[in-house]
């Protein structure tokens, strides 16, 4: 007999059917006038995160918000993160409320707003946020440019995949990232070495509600746990080392000191090491030379 209760799916099933942890976001738009417009969300994800020309977010929501309507209308988003504070989050809550013009909803808004740092007419951002994330909708994956906005009643048939309205009620939209925007402490933290301290105060939309109330959990103090490295065959890496670039060889040394690398990311992890060393004008990579490619690679995620 299973330990489980079958519980019936029905709309808005991550709100009514389960308890699903999500970010809180505000999402910054441009409205008819040119004010930034936010409303809050949760169903934003990463969508394009590796070997891509770039990387991307997927927002879902109505089709008839004025989030929704104003991408529609001008694609540029902002994708701002706040913190745990519960005036943050029940000021989230009124900015998700439907129905409420731009100017009603702002006129008391308790968020600072100020310029981001991408190029071009874009809303601006909340200077409160921990990180920000300047975007731009991709209209042209699904020809999704042809949806337009003003239809607040729904959207009639035919409905795209995965990108712009996609069906009677709903919209997906997939935003390049522009530019990771992150407040100093955070920012350093990721630079030089993040610890528990380091993390942001990030609250979770549990995703079940209620008729009357959202709910929220605050942020709690992070513990790390040890990834399990589990070493390999240098056996395996020396032969895959010798297959990426025979101008590029590989000491044994330099194979046993890779030999945690899961296999899965070793092709990939090899083919960046040869690449940095070639433009270095090294022929051979022993411990000496992969600690200078190391760095290299270190400075890059930087």
């Amino acid at each position: 007999m299973s330990s489980f209760k079958d519980l019936r799916i029905v709309d808005n099933f991550y709100q009514t059917s389960a308890f699903f942890p999500m970010p809180v976001i505000l999402v910054g738009t441009v409205a008819e006038g040119g004010a930034t417009n936010l409303g809050a969300y949760s169903l934003c994800f990463p969508y394009y995160v590796a070997d891509k020309d770039s990387y991307a977010m997927l927002l879902e929501c109505r089709n008839s918000s004025n989030t929704a309507q104003n991408i529609l209308r001008g694609s540029r988003v902002s994708l701002n993160f706040i913190t745990d504070d519960k005036k943050y989050f029940r000021e989230a809550v009124r900015l998700g409320f439907p129905g409420d013009a731009t100017v009603d909803k702002m006129k008391n808004c308790i968020f600072t707003l100020e310029n981001g740092l991408a190029e071009g007419v874009r809303p601006q951002i909340v200077k409160e946020a921990f990180q920000v994330f300047e975007c731009s909708w991709d209209s042209s994956l699904e020809n999704a440019f042809k949806d337009k906005a003003g239809k607040t009643e729904g959207y009639e048939p035919p409905y795209r995949n995965f990108n712009g309205i996609t069906s009677r009620f709903g919209a997906h939209f997939i935003l390049k990232i522009d530019k990771i925007l992150i407040k100093e402490r955070h920012y350093n933290a990721i630079v030089n070495g993040v610890t528990a301290k380091g993390f942001p105060a990030v609250p979770v939309d549990y995703g079940y509600r209620d008729s009357t109330s959202f709910w929220c959990s605050r942020f709690k103090k992070p513990y790390p746990e040890k990834i399990q490295a589990k070493e390999g065959d240098v056996g395996t890496v020396k032969y895959a080392a010798k297959r990426i670039d025979p101008a590029v060889t590989f000491t044994d040394g330099a194979c046993a000191r890779l030999n945690k690398i899961p296999r899965i990311f070793l092709k990939a992890a090899l083919t960046q090491m040869v690449q940095i060393a070639k433009a270095e004008g090294i022929a051979v990579i022993d411990e000496a030379a992969l600690e200078i490619i190391n760095d290299k690679r270190r400075n890059e995620r930087k």
